[in-house]
């Protein structure tokens, strides 16, 4: 019975850029910021070399959120690969919205000098899960 009142925590995947929000969440690591343990940071070379197919395999495999993190615009190391990125999350968003599972996949840029809001959006994102997550399941 206690295990039914208890909060679940959510499953977050996270793919990163190695040149930008990965060097930031070491950064954060380095400067002992936290994070939910619930977030699992995969690294890729560009925010742009996620496959779509990798997000929805991440859903249907049980993550509660993913996230695809890059680069600002206009400062990919890859040139327009953050622009093809927005292109191909755009995309997602209105596929995941037709069955209600928007709200399951962010897109946000960070530089390799903001942990701080690197923390922030993943924080902000898991707890926003969270929340649904707790609420869906009251009812």
């Amino acid at each position: 019975m206690l295990q039914d009142k208890a909060e679940k925590n959510p499953e977050i995947i996270g793919f990163a850029c190695s040149y930008c929000t990965f060097k930031a969440s070491e950064m954060a690591g380095s400067l002992r910021m936290k994070y939910p343990e619930g977030v699992k940071l995969i690294q890729v070379p560009c925010s742009s070399r996620v496959d779509p197919a990798f997000v929805i395999k991440a859903i249907f495999e049980g993550a509660d959120g993913v996230f695809v993190a890059g680069c600002h615009p206009g400062d990919c190391h890859f040139i327009k690969g953050n622009y093809f990125t927005r292109r191909k999350i755009a995309a997602l968003k209105e596929m995941f919205d037709a069955f209600s599972m928007k709200d399951k996949l962010r897109l946000f840029w960070v530089s390799a000098a903001e942990a701080r809001r690197f923390i922030d959006k993943v924080t902000t994102m898991y707890n926003e899960i969270k929340e649904r997550k707790n609420v869906r399941e009251k009812n």
